[in-house]
C-alpha cells in the first residue's frame, strides 16, 4: 500500500525538487521508502512513497521498470492473486517477489487490458509506456484506492491525493460551486468530479490513456476513461436460480478462499471488529483459515447508544481471537477534529470518519495490515433503507398528496425531544425516535419511489438554493436512476450505491483514515468474486420480510450464536448532534459567523443560520446538513 503521484508535461528546470515535493506531501502513505522515475525529453515524472507489505526487500521499491526497460510504473494497492498471474509468465527472471514487478511483467505480455480483467485486487496505479510514449491511469473495479488526476495549464498532474497535486507551482485551484451543491446533497463529493475545477477522480473499473499532457478535445470524465469491469453491466444480468442451502454454501466457500488470499502479508495483519454482522463474518472465517489467533480490534465510546464494544467483546471470546478494544472519551473523539480537513483533502461528511480513525490508529500499534467488512450492507442489503423504503412507497403512494403533505406538517410540528420522551415513557425499542419521526415526515409528499429514494439519501434537499452561482451538475446517482430502472426498487438503490456511496464515501472514509495513520485496509467483501456472486443472487436471498443480508448471516451462523450477533443496527456512530450543542458549540458558531458565510461568498447565510439556531435549541436535529456546511467550512479554512 502506497501513495502515487506525478505529472505529464513540459520539464521544469527544477522537476525532481517539485516531484519530491509532490510525494512528501503523501508521505504517510508511504513511509517506508520513496523514488522518483523523469524521463525530461518524453515530459513524464513519476513520483512513489512506499508502505512495504510483500516483498520487503529493495527489490520491491518503485517506480519500477520491467524487465525490457518498455514500461515504468508506479503502483498503489495489492494484487491479491499475483501468484496466479506469475506462474503465466513462464521463465521471467524476477528481481523479488512483489506483486507489483507481477503485475508489471504481466502486462508485458499479455497488456494492459487483459491484465487488469485477470488481476484480483485493490489499485491505482499509473504506468508510462516507453515505445509508445503513452501514459495510461487506472483504478480498481469498486474504487477502493484513490486516483485524482487533472490540468493544470498545458501539465496533465495526478496523485492518490490532491494535497500531492497542490504542491505543483502553476497550480491554482478554484472551487467548483456545482460540485458544491452537490456535496451539501449527499455528503461526499460524487465522482468523476473533485471539489476543484478541472481535476477529477478516475472512476471505478475504468482506465485512461493520455498520448500528450493537453487535455484531449472533447474530454468527458464519464465518458473518456474505458471501462474493463463495469458493475452496471454485472446488476442488470438475470438471476441466478439457486436454493437457499446452496447459495449459503457457495458463498461460505468464496469467503473462504478470498479471505484467505487476502490474509496474504509479510508484515503483521488484523482486523477490526465491531460485532456486527459484516466485520464478525470476516474475522469469524480469518480465524477458521488461520493457525494462529487473529488479532481483531475495537473501540468503544461511553456514551449510551453509541457503544459496540461489548458485542464485539463477546464474538471475540466465542471465536478465540487476540483482541484489543480501548474506550476512547468524547476528548479523544473531538482531538480529531482539526485533523479533518488535511486527512480528507477536500470536504468530507460522513460523521463515522472520526471513530474509522481513531480504530486505524489503534490498529496500526500492532499491524500495518487490517481487514474489514465494508462493503457487505451494499452487496448484501444490510441498510434500513433496502427493506422499509419499498413498503413505505407502498403504503402511501396510494393516499393524495395533499393528505400525505398535510401528515407530513403536522409530524414536524413536534420536536423531535418530545417524540423522544414518549418513547421513553412508553418503553419504545425505537432508537431516536424524534429523528426517525421527522425524515418520515420528509418522505411523504414525494411523487415517485425514486423521489422517496433521492430524499432517503440526501443530506440537503435543495442544494441549489444554498450555494450561491451554482447550477446543476451530472452524477452518476441521477444517472442510475436510468441505468437502473429495470430492477426493483430495493435492488436499484443496492446497485446505484455501489457505484456512488460505496467508492465515494465508504471507501473514501476508509482510505483516508487509515492511509493516515500508515495503516493498509483490506476488504473481502469487495473481491470481484464475493460481487459477482452477490449480485446473481436473487433478492430474496439478501431481503425478504424485513430482514437483510439473509445469506450472509446464515454463513456466519456457521461460526457464531445468533444470540450474540441479532441486535439493531448501530453503524459506527458518534453523537454530533449533542456535541454540536455542547462541546463543539463554539467551534461550529465561529465557523457559521453571518459575516464570515457572507464574505466568503459560497452559501446564503439565512437557511444555514436558521438550522443552526433550531439545532443548538432542541427543536430540529439538523446534525447532518449542519455537518456538511461545518466540514467544508474547516477545509475552506485549513
Amino acid at each position: 500500500m502506497c501513495g502515487i503521484t506525478g505529472f505529464f508535461g513540459p520539464s521544469p528546470e527544477n522537476a525532481e525538487t517539485i516531484l519530491r515535493s509532490m510525494t512528501d506531501a503523501i508521505s504517510h502513505r508511504g513511509p517506508d521508502s520513496e523514488g522518483q522515475w523523469i524521463d525530461p525529453l518524453a515530459g513524464i515524472h513519476l513520483g512513489f512513497r512506499r508502505l512495504s507489505i510483500i516483498d520487503l526487500s529493495e527489490s520491491g521499491n518503485q517506480p519500477m521498470i520491467s524487465h525490457s526497460g518498455r514500461f515504468v510504473c508506479v503502483f498503489n494497492g495489492e494484487i491479491y492473486n499475483f501468484e496466479e498471474l506469475r506462474s503465466h509468465l513462464g521463465s521471467v527472471d524476477f528481481r523479488g517477489h512483489s506483486d507489483t514487478e507481477v503485475l508489471l511483467e504481466h502486462i508485458e505480455s499479455f497488456g494492459l487490458q487483459d491484465t487488469l480483467a485477470a488481476t484480483s485486487g485493490m489499485f491505482a496505479l499509473a504506468i508510462w509506456d516507453r515505445e509508445t510514449r503513452r501514459l495510461t491511469l487506472a483504478r480498481d473495479r469498486i474504487g477502493e484506492k484513490p486516483l485524482y488526476y487533472g490540468w493544470s495549464g498545458d501539465v496533465l498532474l495526478f496523485g492518490s491525493e490532491l494535497k500531492a497535486l497542490r504542491r505543483f507551482p502553476t497550480f491554482a485551484p478554484e472551487v467548483d460551486r456545482n460540485v458544491l451543491a452537490q456535496y451539501l446533497r449527499f455528503a461526499y463529493v460524487p465522482s468523476p468530479w473533485s471539489i476543484y475545477q478541472g481535476i477529477y477522480k478516475l472512476q471505478a473499473g475504468s482506465y485512461l490513456t493520455l498520448e500528450s499532457p493537453e487535455k484531449p478535445l472533447g474530454f468527458d470524465p464519464f465518458k473518456s476513461p474505458t471501462q474493463f469491469w463495469d458493475l452496471a453491466q454485472i446488476a442488470n444480468q438475470p438471476r441466478e436460480s439457486i436454493s437457499e442451502e446452496n447459495a449459503v454454501e457457495k458463498l461460505d466457500k468464496i469467503l473462504k478462499e478470498v479471505v484467505e488470499t487476502e490474509m496474504i502479508s509479510d508484515v503483521p495483519l488484523g482486523a477490526f471488529l465491531s460485532g456486527g454482522i459484516d466485520s464478525s463474518a470476516v474475522v469469524a472465517i480469518m480465524q477458521a483459515v488461520s493457525r494462529t489467533p487473529a488479532k481483531s480490534f475495537t473501540i468503544g465510546f461511553h456514551e449510551q447508544g453509541f457503544n459496540e464494544a461489548e458485542q464485539a467483546k463477546l464474538v471475540a471470546q466465542h471465536l478465540g481471537t487476540d483482541h484489543t478494544e480501548h474506550y476512547v472519551t468524547s476528548q479523544d473523539a473531538l482531538d480529531v477534529l482539526p485533523l479533518l480537513p488535511t486527512l480528507y483533502d477536500e470536504p468530507f461528511a460522513d460523521p463515522s470518519q472520526i471513530p474509522t480513525y481513531l480504530i486505524s490508529k489503534l490498529a496500526r500499534r500492532d499491524v500495518t495490515v487490517c481487514l474489514s467488512g465494508d462493503g457487505g450492507d451494499e452487496l448484501f442489503g444490510g441498510y434500513n433503507r433496502y427493506f422499509m423504503a419499498e413498503k413505505l412507497w407502498r403504503r402511501t403512494e396510494n393516499l393524495p398528496r395533499p393528505l400525505r403533505r398535510s401528515l407530513g406538517s403536522v409530524l414536524v410540528s413536534v420536536s423531535p425531544k418530545f417524540y423522544d420522551k414518549m418513547g421513553r415513557a412508553t418503553r419504545s425499542s425505537i432508537r431516536l425516535l424524534g429523528d426517525k419521526a421527522h425524515k418520515f415526515a420528509a418522505l411523504l409528499d414525494v411523487s415517485s419511489a425514486n423521489e422517496m429514494y433521492g430524499r432517503l439519501v440526501s443530506q440537503w434537499r435543495e442544494p441549489l438554493s444554498v450555494v450561491l452561482g451554482a447550477c446543476p451538475e451530472r452524477t452518476t446517482f441521477d444517472a442510475g436512476q436510468t441505468m437502473f430502472a429495470n430492477l426493483p426498487f430495493t435492488e436499484r438503490m443496492m446497485a446505484i450505491e455501489g457505484l456512488t456511496y460505496l467508492p465515494d464515501d465508504i471507501m473514501v472514509k476508509v482510505d483516508r483514515a487509515s492511509m493516515g495513520v500508515s495503516l493498509e485496509s483490506r476488504s473481502p467483501f469487495l473481491h470481484h468474486k464475493v460481487v459477482e456472486f452477490a449480485w446473481s443472487l436473487p433478492l430474496e436471498s439478501k431481503v425478504k420480510g424485513g430482514q437483510g443480508k439473509r445469506v450472509l448471516r446464515k454463513v456466519l451462523d456457521r461460526y457464531v450464536p445468533r444470540q450474540l450477533i441479532d441486535r439493531p443496527k448501530m453503524g459506527f456512530a458518534v453523537p454530533i448532534d449533542a456535541w454540536l450543542r455542547g462541546p463543539l458549540r463554539d467551534w461550529a458558531e465561529a465557523l457559521l459567523d453571518p459575516k464570515r458565510l457572507e464574505a466568503e461568498g459560497f452559501f446564503k447565510v439565512e437557511p444555514i443560520r436558521k438550522k443552526w439556531t433550531e439545532h443548538i435549541e432542541g427543536r430540529r436535529n439538523w446534525q447532518y446538513q449542519l455537518w456538511c456546511v461545518l466540514m467544508f467550512q474547516a477545509w475552506l479554512e485549513t
